[in-house]
């Protein structure tokens, strides 16, 4: 869980995990300045703190550090703002399981009218969509919502690609699905309620225009390394 400022949400994320299904939660916070870590201590969540507020990407890596370190053999990543449904868990987890996938994404647009009834904003959703069938256009994918953020990995995975050399911010998971798919790593998806409520974590309009940019450069990154045009440091990868 890379939590930012979840103290309102964290107990009702935690009470939704349906029970016996994981073997262990690791919490890491990126510098709140709410009460969340106390929270995730009282509730007895293994806890890893950032003495600073080093971003999205970088608190990802924290999590993905300390669960590499742990035996698990499949990692899920939730936020603890309550936005995604955790009940689909033991559901993603089974394609794993099963050797379907090798990594699992929560979508969050079965229909255009789910999301936005969710509370989707309706740039957010437009902006979604374009980018979505541009990536899976690009990345040879089907993906239903390339941005979720409920996202479940084999280990070996996390193992291999070196997201390390991934930025620190938003765009982390737009370079991990884009070393994924060109490891070519199975990357499959389920549906996810979601909820959009002002605790819930989001980026503002600014933001996410920004992010939609640099989600084409990704792209275009991965095109000109595909066709050995130009090397990114993002893409030494070994051979699976």
């Amino acid at each position: 869980m890379p939590a930012y400022n979840a103290e309102k949400t964290l107990k009702k994320t935690i009470e939704s995990i349906p029970k016996g299904i994981v073997d262990e939660i690791i919490l890491t916070d990126d510098c709140s300045d709410d009460k969340t870590i106390f929270l995730a201590k009282s509730l007895g969540i293994k806890t890893f703190v950032h003495e600073d507020n080093l971003g999205y990407g970088a608190n990802q890596k924290t999590c993905y550090d300390q669960a590499l370190k742990t035996n698990a053999d499949i990692i899920v990543m939730l936020h603890p703002d309550y936005q995604y449904d955790p009940r689909v868990i033991p559901f993603a987890v089974g394609f794993i399981i099963a050797d379907i996938c090798d990594i699992i994404i929560g979508s969050r647009i079965r229909t255009r009218k789910e999301a936005l009834d969710g509370g989707m904003p309706l740039y957010k959703y437009i902006a979604n969509r374009f980018l979505t069938a541009f990536e899976n256009f690009v990345l040879g994918q089907n993906l239903g919502d390339f941005h979720s953020g409920f996202r479940v990995y084999r280990r070996e995975v996390l193992e291999k690609i070196d997201y390390s050399l991934n930025s620190d911010d938003f765009i982390f998971d737009a370079e991990f699905l884009t070393e994924a798919a060109f490891l070519g790593y199975r990357i499959g998806d389920i549906p996810i309620p979601a909820r959009y409520f002002s605790e819930a974590s989001s980026i503002n309009f600014r933001r996410s225009l920004k992010y939609g940019l640099l989600n084409i450069v990704v792209m275009i990154k991965y095109i000109l390394e595909k066709n050995k045009l130009w090397h990114f440091k993002i893409f030494n990868l070994p051979e699976k």
